[in-house]
């Protein structure tokens, strides 16, 4: 995180450490994760312990405008955003039997974007085929949108821990999918 709250990228423990030990980190949240032990002062003799939040803000104002920043679009984020739910049947299925789905079809210009692309099963997928849902006369079930950065953060890493997972999903617009 920046310091103004605005998630930049997961790093390592490793990373979170220089972090640290270059006195960058301007806030904490969440819980006590690890704890580095380092040497022994020659003056003091105490031994030097650096210890690791779950979540840090680090100094420094981000080069970058967070709200115009667009996700990229994979299989894996596009079916966690639709919750592995195809977007004509309605049924959850796993992922190995789900498709990125153009609303547009690529054969009519359609793009491969957020707006444009939703998670359907592989039977919806074949019976739609090259045609618009009105075309194929199969109504899309709900609508594609483009996850907000926090969104995102979610979206693309499965190891969230708990506290780092509240943090981000009390950041959430309230349409996304991804609430609980």
């Amino acid at each position: 995180m920046s310091a103004q709250g605005v998630p930049q990228s997961w790093i390592s423990l490793e990373q979170a450490v220089l972090h640290y030990a270059a006195d960058e980190v301007r806030w904490e949240a969440g819980l006590r994760v690890a704890r580095f032990r380092g040497g022994f002062n020659a003056v003091s003799g105490r031994q030097s312990v650096i210890e690791i939040n779950s979540i840090i803000g680090t100094a420094g104002v981000p080069g970058i405008n967070p709200f115009e920043l667009k996700p990229s679009l994979s299989n894996e984020k596009l079916f966690a955003r639709d919750r592995c739910v195809c977007a004509y049947c309605a049924d959850t299925f796993a992922e190995s039997f789900l498709t990125r789905e153009h609303i547009r079809p690529l054969a009519q210009k359609g793009g491969d974007h957020w707006m444009n692309v939703v998670t359907a099963c592989r039977s919806c997928n074949h019976r739609k085929g090259n045609r618009t849902p009105e075309q194929a006369r199969m109504p899309l079930l709900y609508t594609p949108y483009v996850p907000s950065l926090w969104e995102d953060f979610i979206l693309r890493n499965r190891r969230i821990l708990a506290d780092q997972m509240e943090f981000l999903a009390a950041r959430l617009p309230r349409h996304s999918r991804l609430h609980a």
